[in-house]
Protein backbone atom coordinates (compact mmCIF):
# COMPACT_ATOMS: atom_id res chain seq x y z
CA UNK A 1 0.00 0.00 0.00
CA UNK A 2 1.69 3.36 -0.82
CA UNK A 3 2.36 5.60 1.98
CA UNK A 4 0.75 9.28 1.73
CA UNK A 5 3.13 12.87 1.28
CA UNK A 6 3.02 12.90 5.08
CA UNK A 7 3.97 9.48 5.96
CA UNK A 8 6.98 9.91 3.56
CA UNK A 9 7.95 13.38 4.88
CA UNK A 10 7.56 11.85 8.31
CA UNK A 11 10.24 8.88 7.60
CA UNK A 12 12.62 11.14 6.35
CA UNK A 13 12.44 12.74 9.42
CA UNK A 14 12.54 9.54 11.27
CA UNK A 15 15.82 8.92 9.99
CA UNK A 16 17.61 11.95 10.33
CA UNK A 17 16.67 11.42 13.98
CA UNK A 18 17.44 8.03 13.78
CA UNK A 19 21.09 8.34 12.51
CA UNK A 20 22.97 5.36 13.61
CA UNK A 21 20.08 2.68 14.11
CA UNK A 22 20.08 -0.55 13.34
CA UNK A 23 20.15 -1.12 9.73
CA UNK A 24 17.36 -3.55 10.38
CA UNK A 25 14.72 -1.26 11.85
CA UNK A 26 15.21 1.37 9.13
CA UNK A 27 14.73 -2.15 6.66
CA UNK A 28 11.36 -2.48 8.13
CA UNK A 29 8.07 -2.19 5.51
CA UNK A 30 10.32 -1.01 2.56
CA UNK A 31 10.77 -2.61 -0.49
CA UNK A 32 14.45 -4.18 -1.33
CA UNK A 33 16.90 -5.71 -4.34
CA UNK A 34 17.06 -9.38 -3.86
CA UNK A 35 19.86 -11.59 -5.61
CA UNK A 36 18.23 -11.40 -8.33
CA UNK A 37 17.92 -8.53 -9.31
CA UNK A 38 14.38 -8.64 -8.55
CA UNK A 39 12.07 -6.15 -6.30
CA UNK A 40 10.71 -7.70 -2.67
CA UNK A 41 8.88 -6.76 0.36
CA UNK A 42 10.13 -6.66 4.00
CA UNK A 43 6.45 -7.59 5.44
CA UNK A 44 6.18 -6.95 9.11
CA UNK A 45 4.27 -9.33 11.24
CA UNK A 46 3.60 -10.27 14.55
CA UNK A 47 0.91 -9.09 17.83
CA UNK A 48 1.02 -5.99 19.56
CA UNK A 49 -1.20 -5.51 22.93
CA UNK A 50 -1.90 -1.58 23.39
CA UNK A 51 -3.67 -1.12 27.21
CA UNK A 52 -4.71 2.11 29.18
CA UNK A 53 -6.63 5.42 28.97
CA UNK A 54 -10.45 5.49 27.71
CA UNK A 55 -8.99 9.23 26.47
CA UNK A 56 -6.63 8.04 24.14
CA UNK A 57 -7.74 4.89 23.01
CA UNK A 58 -9.75 6.70 19.99
CA UNK A 59 -6.65 8.09 18.73
CA UNK A 60 -4.83 4.69 19.49
CA UNK A 61 -7.80 2.78 17.58
CA UNK A 62 -7.11 5.28 14.81
CA UNK A 63 -3.40 4.72 14.04
CA UNK A 64 -3.76 0.90 14.86
CA UNK A 65 -5.99 0.58 11.99
CA UNK A 66 -4.36 2.35 9.27
CA UNK A 67 -1.29 0.49 10.18
CA UNK A 68 -2.97 -2.64 10.07
CA UNK A 69 -3.68 -1.25 6.64
CA UNK A 70 0.26 -0.96 5.39
CA UNK A 71 1.36 -3.64 7.24
CA UNK A 72 -1.27 -6.80 7.23
CA UNK A 73 0.34 -9.05 8.68
CA UNK A 74 0.76 -6.93 12.36
CA UNK A 75 -2.17 -7.71 14.59
CA UNK A 76 -3.28 -4.99 16.79
CA UNK A 77 -5.34 -5.22 19.88
CA UNK A 78 -6.08 -1.42 21.38
CA UNK A 79 -7.99 -2.22 24.97
CA UNK A 80 -9.63 0.29 27.03
CA UNK A 81 -8.89 -0.10 30.22
CA UNK A 82 -7.91 3.24 32.20
CA UNK A 83 -4.87 4.52 32.38
CA UNK A 84 -4.10 3.11 35.68
CA UNK A 85 -5.67 0.14 35.04
CA UNK A 86 -3.64 -0.30 32.01
CA UNK A 87 -0.56 -0.13 34.40
CA UNK A 88 -1.34 -2.48 36.65
CA UNK A 89 -2.90 -5.32 34.96
CA UNK A 90 -1.41 -5.23 31.80
CA UNK A 91 1.70 -3.13 31.26
CA UNK A 92 3.20 -3.50 34.23
CA UNK A 93 2.98 -7.33 34.23
CA UNK A 94 4.17 -7.19 30.60
CA UNK A 95 0.52 -8.02 28.83
CA UNK A 96 1.05 -5.33 26.51
CA UNK A 97 3.80 -3.68 24.85
CA UNK A 98 1.78 -0.22 24.80
CA UNK A 99 0.09 1.76 27.66
CA UNK A 100 -2.29 5.25 26.89
CA UNK A 101 -2.33 7.46 29.79
CA UNK A 102 -4.39 10.57 30.35
CA UNK A 103 -1.31 11.77 32.69
CA UNK A 104 1.85 10.68 33.48
CA UNK A 105 3.03 7.44 34.76
CA UNK A 106 3.01 7.91 38.81
CA UNK A 107 6.09 6.52 40.48
CA UNK A 108 4.75 3.80 41.88
CA UNK A 109 3.51 2.64 38.42
CA UNK A 110 6.99 2.77 37.67
CA UNK A 111 8.01 0.79 40.74
CA UNK A 112 5.41 -1.66 39.50
CA UNK A 113 7.00 -2.11 35.97
CA UNK A 114 10.68 -2.11 37.07
CA UNK A 115 9.69 -4.98 39.77
CA UNK A 116 9.00 -6.92 36.48
CA UNK A 117 11.68 -5.67 34.19
CA UNK A 118 9.57 -3.32 32.44
CA UNK A 119 11.12 0.03 31.27
CA UNK A 120 8.43 2.25 29.98
CA UNK A 121 9.11 5.23 27.09
CA UNK A 122 7.04 8.05 27.21
CA UNK A 123 5.89 9.47 24.60
CA UNK A 124 3.30 12.23 24.16
CA UNK A 125 0.73 11.72 21.60
CA UNK A 126 -1.69 14.58 21.93
CA UNK A 127 -3.41 17.23 23.89
CA UNK A 128 -6.98 16.78 25.65
CA UNK A 129 -9.47 19.22 26.33
CA UNK A 130 -11.35 17.62 29.39
CA UNK A 131 -15.07 18.25 28.72
CA UNK A 132 -17.48 18.94 31.34
CA UNK A 133 -21.20 18.27 30.16
CA UNK A 134 -24.67 18.38 31.24
CA UNK A 135 -28.17 17.46 29.37
CA UNK A 136 -28.95 19.44 26.31
CA UNK A 137 -32.23 20.52 27.93
CA UNK A 138 -30.42 22.36 30.90
CA UNK A 139 -31.11 25.67 29.16
CA UNK A 140 -30.23 27.00 33.19
CA UNK A 141 -26.70 26.57 32.34
CA UNK A 142 -23.96 27.22 30.04
CA UNK A 143 -20.62 28.06 32.10
CA UNK A 144 -19.29 26.97 35.36
CA UNK A 145 -16.07 28.44 37.32
CA UNK A 146 -14.14 26.08 38.84
CA UNK A 147 -14.97 26.46 42.22
CA UNK A 148 -18.47 25.88 41.11
CA UNK A 149 -16.99 22.64 39.61
CA UNK A 150 -14.81 21.98 42.69
CA UNK A 151 -18.52 21.97 44.92
CA UNK A 152 -19.96 19.33 42.69
CA UNK A 153 -17.57 17.03 42.39
CA UNK A 154 -15.66 17.33 46.30
CA UNK A 155 -16.70 14.29 48.65
CA UNK A 156 -19.74 15.33 50.81
CA UNK A 157 -20.00 18.49 48.78
CA UNK A 158 -23.81 20.02 48.15
CA UNK A 159 -26.81 17.90 47.41
CA UNK A 160 -28.64 20.13 45.28
CA UNK A 161 -27.67 22.78 42.32
CA UNK A 162 -29.04 25.72 44.21
CA UNK A 163 -26.94 25.00 47.22
CA UNK A 164 -23.87 25.61 45.04
CA UNK A 165 -26.16 29.10 42.86
CA UNK A 166 -28.94 30.59 43.89
CA UNK A 167 -29.93 31.01 40.02
CA UNK A 168 -29.74 27.12 39.82
CA UNK A 169 -32.40 25.30 40.31
CA UNK A 170 -33.32 23.32 43.76
CA UNK A 171 -32.50 19.89 42.09
CA UNK A 172 -30.40 16.99 43.07
CA UNK A 173 -27.07 17.02 41.22
CA UNK A 174 -26.59 13.70 39.29
CA UNK A 175 -23.01 12.91 38.86
CA UNK A 176 -21.33 10.71 36.08
CA UNK A 177 -17.59 9.97 35.51
CA UNK A 178 -14.98 8.25 34.86
CA UNK A 179 -13.38 5.32 37.39
CA UNK A 180 -10.72 5.85 39.69
CA UNK A 181 -8.53 4.05 37.92
CA UNK A 182 -8.94 6.39 34.87
CA UNK A 183 -6.01 9.34 33.87
CA UNK A 184 -9.38 11.37 33.10
CA UNK A 185 -10.19 10.76 37.12
CA UNK A 186 -6.75 11.77 38.38
CA UNK A 187 -6.61 14.48 36.25
CA UNK A 188 -9.97 16.17 36.84
CA UNK A 189 -8.96 15.71 41.04
CA UNK A 190 -5.61 17.30 40.53
CA UNK A 191 -6.46 20.02 38.87
CA UNK A 192 -10.10 21.00 40.24
CA UNK A 193 -10.04 19.77 43.55
CA UNK A 194 -6.29 19.65 44.69
CA UNK A 195 -5.09 18.09 47.67
CA UNK A 196 -7.71 19.76 49.93
CA UNK A 197 -10.83 17.88 48.71
CA UNK A 198 -11.56 14.14 47.66
CA UNK A 199 -13.81 13.36 44.82
CA UNK A 200 -17.13 12.37 45.67
CA UNK A 201 -18.24 8.92 46.12
CA UNK A 202 -22.01 9.84 45.11
CA UNK A 203 -21.63 9.32 40.89
CA UNK A 204 -21.64 6.47 38.76
CA UNK A 205 -18.00 5.01 37.40
CA UNK A 206 -17.39 3.82 34.45
CA UNK A 207 -14.13 3.78 31.86
CA UNK A 208 -16.85 4.18 29.05
CA UNK A 209 -17.53 7.73 27.89
CA UNK A 210 -21.10 6.42 26.02
CA UNK A 211 -22.17 5.11 29.39
CA UNK A 212 -21.60 8.71 31.17
CA UNK A 213 -23.34 10.29 27.78
CA UNK A 214 -26.41 7.89 28.13
CA UNK A 215 -26.28 9.26 31.83
CA UNK A 216 -26.15 12.87 31.39
CA UNK A 217 -29.06 12.68 28.54
CA UNK A 218 -30.97 10.95 31.20
CA UNK A 219 -31.57 14.08 33.30
CA UNK A 220 -31.74 17.90 32.88
CA UNK A 221 -30.06 18.00 36.28
CA UNK A 222 -27.20 15.64 35.53
CA UNK A 223 -23.02 16.38 35.33
CA UNK A 224 -20.39 14.59 33.77
CA UNK A 225 -17.23 14.94 32.73
CA UNK A 226 -15.02 12.95 29.74
CA UNK A 227 -12.26 13.34 26.88
CA UNK A 228 -13.03 16.14 24.29
CA UNK A 229 -12.51 13.38 21.45
CA UNK A 230 -16.18 11.58 22.35
CA UNK A 231 -18.05 15.05 22.37
CA UNK A 232 -15.92 16.36 19.29
CA UNK A 233 -17.32 13.13 17.15
CA UNK A 234 -20.94 13.18 18.88
CA UNK A 235 -21.76 17.21 19.47
CA UNK A 236 -25.31 16.44 20.15
CA UNK A 237 -25.37 14.06 22.26
CA UNK A 238 -25.05 16.18 25.19
CA UNK A 239 -24.12 19.69 26.24
CA UNK A 240 -20.19 21.00 26.79
CA UNK A 241 -20.27 23.74 29.62
CA UNK A 242 -17.63 26.67 29.10
CA UNK A 243 -15.12 26.70 31.94
CA UNK A 244 -14.34 29.91 33.74
CA UNK A 245 -10.74 29.49 34.90
CA UNK A 246 -10.32 33.08 36.06
CA UNK A 247 -10.25 34.96 32.75
CA UNK A 248 -14.21 34.20 31.88
CA UNK A 249 -16.38 31.54 30.49
CA UNK A 250 -13.88 29.59 27.96
CA UNK A 251 -15.62 26.99 25.77
CA UNK A 252 -13.62 23.67 25.29
CA UNK A 253 -12.55 23.43 21.63
CA UNK A 254 -9.26 22.01 20.03
CA UNK A 255 -8.37 25.42 19.24
CA UNK A 256 -9.02 26.73 23.37
CA UNK A 257 -7.00 23.80 24.09
CA UNK A 258 -3.93 24.66 21.43
CA UNK A 259 -4.13 28.48 22.94
CA UNK A 260 -3.93 27.70 26.28
CA UNK A 261 -7.34 29.28 26.98
CA UNK A 262 -8.72 26.38 28.17
CA UNK A 263 -7.63 26.39 31.70
CA UNK A 264 -6.96 24.51 33.60
CA UNK A 265 -8.37 21.56 31.90
CA UNK A 266 -6.55 21.15 28.79
CA UNK A 267 -3.76 18.39 29.68
CA UNK A 268 -1.16 16.23 27.49
CA UNK A 269 -1.90 13.05 26.54
CA UNK A 270 0.96 10.36 25.91
CA UNK A 271 1.72 6.68 25.21
CA UNK A 272 3.72 4.58 27.14
CA UNK A 273 6.05 1.85 25.22
CA UNK A 274 7.91 -1.19 27.07
CA UNK A 275 11.49 -0.15 25.99
CA UNK A 276 12.45 -4.20 25.93
CA UNK A 277 9.31 -4.60 23.14
CA UNK A 278 11.26 -2.16 20.67
CA UNK A 279 13.70 -4.96 20.09
CA UNK A 280 10.72 -6.32 18.15
CA UNK A 281 10.61 -4.94 14.33
CA UNK A 282 6.88 -4.49 13.99
CA UNK A 283 6.38 -2.79 17.61
CA UNK A 284 9.25 -0.44 16.52
CA UNK A 285 8.12 0.42 13.39
CA UNK A 286 4.34 0.74 15.10
CA UNK A 287 5.84 3.08 17.64
CA UNK A 288 7.50 5.31 14.81
CA UNK A 289 4.48 5.26 12.91
CA UNK A 290 2.40 6.36 16.23
CA UNK A 291 4.50 9.39 16.82
CA UNK A 292 4.18 10.59 13.14
CA UNK A 293 0.42 10.45 12.82
CA UNK A 294 0.70 12.42 16.56
CA UNK A 295 1.86 15.28 14.57
CA UNK A 296 -1.04 15.29 11.92
CA UNK A 297 -3.76 17.31 11.63
CA UNK A 298 -6.60 15.32 9.41
CA UNK A 299 -5.84 12.52 12.13
CA UNK A 300 -5.72 13.62 15.56
CA UNK A 301 -7.75 17.09 15.28
CA UNK A 302 -10.23 16.40 11.93
CA UNK A 303 -10.74 13.05 12.93
CA UNK A 304 -10.34 12.24 16.56
CA UNK A 305 -10.79 15.59 18.61
CA UNK A 306 -7.49 16.74 19.96
CA UNK A 307 -4.40 18.59 19.31
CA UNK A 308 -1.49 17.25 16.88
CA UNK A 309 2.12 18.05 18.33
CA UNK A 310 3.60 20.31 16.87
CA UNK A 311 6.62 19.51 14.27
CA UNK A 312 9.22 19.94 16.71
CA UNK A 313 7.77 18.13 19.48
CA UNK A 314 6.74 15.14 17.16
CA UNK A 315 10.79 15.43 15.83
CA UNK A 316 12.29 15.22 19.88
CA UNK A 317 9.84 12.44 20.11
CA UNK A 318 11.34 10.39 17.23
CA UNK A 319 14.63 11.22 19.01
CA UNK A 320 14.02 9.72 21.98
CA UNK A 321 12.67 6.66 20.40
CA UNK A 322 14.94 6.06 17.97
CA UNK A 323 17.61 5.70 20.91
CA UNK A 324 15.41 3.57 22.83
CA UNK A 325 15.04 1.10 19.58
CA UNK A 326 18.70 1.23 19.19
CA UNK A 327 19.47 0.56 22.97
CA UNK A 328 16.81 -2.32 22.81
CA UNK A 329 18.66 -4.02 19.62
Amino acid sequence: MARDDGRSTLTRRRMIAGAGAAGATVLAGCTSTDNDGGTTTDELSGDIEISGSSTVFPLAEAVAEQFMKDHPQVDISVKSTGTGGGFENHFSRGRSQFNNASRQITDAEEDMCADNGIEPLELRVATDALTVVVNNEAEWIDCITVEELRQVWSADGPDTWQEINSDWPDETIERYGPADTSGTFDYFREEILGEEYNHSGDYQPTEQDNLIVQGVQGSEFAVGYFGFSYYYNNPDSVKALAVDGGDGCVDPSVETAKNGEYTPLSRPLFTYAAKGALAEEHVAEFARFYVEQSGKQELVADRVGYVPNTETAVDEQLAALETAIENAG
